[in-house]
């Protein structure tokens, strides 16, 4: 886990991200819009890791942070009608500055071990979440990503991914393209200067809706 000094630092960057908008509710006119399933991939935990809080960049008992640009990511999780879905269980998992998944089977580069990789949290009343972690990067075949998996009582699991907007290898990846091209703006997302959270750090908004309207 987080050192004590670490986590007053990271709930007071969070708190500051809720006030510049990173937790910001989704806009009436997407409201209804489900946000598009994608495939798990290969690079899941097998197991997962001791540490696995919300903040991927440091790792309890690794003295050095994880390279790479840090990245505040966080928004709300809402069902199709837009009501928000508290206590769901928000996880995410991505590669490290090198390209490389914590996957005993990722061999692809080098392994940071400041990277957590994997993150879990629970959404708030108000259905926010909230992660520090690291700007995605490409690795061979694939756009810069994060992926994400909701689960939780009552709704059908979803498993997704967030892409980096205006990325130029999101026209190439084949995994994004699968999206019709009508639901992929609900996965892109913009990753913004945000000095206000933490210095030379990013932030982005991923708001998530579950299901169909009913």
């Amino acid at each position: 886990m987080t050192a004590p000094h670490d986590r007053r630092r990271l709930l007071t960057g969070m708190a500051a991200a809720a006030a510049a908008g990173v937790l910001s509710p989704l806009s009436a006119a997407a409201a209804l819009l489900p946000t598009p399933p994608q495939t798990e991939g290969p690079f899941y935990p097998l197991t997962l890791p001791l540490d696995s809080d919300n903040d991927l960049v440091r790792v309890a008992g690794q003295a050095v942070s994880a390279a790479g640009t840090i990245a505040h990511v966080g928004g709300r999780v809402l069902d199709a009608n837009g009501r928000a879905v508290s206590g769901a269980r928000v996880e995410i998992w991505q590669c490290d500055a090198n390209g490389r998944y914590h996957h005993v089977d990722d061999d692809n580069a080098a392994e940071d071990a400041g990277f957590q990789g994997y993150g879990q949290t629970p959404t708030a009343s108000d259905g926010g979440y909230r992660f520090r972690t690291i700007r995605p990067v490409a690795y061979p075949g694939r756009t810069p990503h994060i992926h994400f998996k909701i689960s939780g009582n009552g709704f059908d699991s979803l498993t997704t991914q967030l892409y980096v907007a205006g990325e130029p290898r999101n026209a190439r990846d084949g995994v994004l393209n699968r999206i019709d091209v009508t639901a992929r703006d609900r996965v892109m997302v913009p990753f913004l200067p945000a000095p206000e959270i933490e210095a030379n750090a990013l932030k982005a908004t991923f708001d998530i809706v579950l299901g169909d309207a009913g």
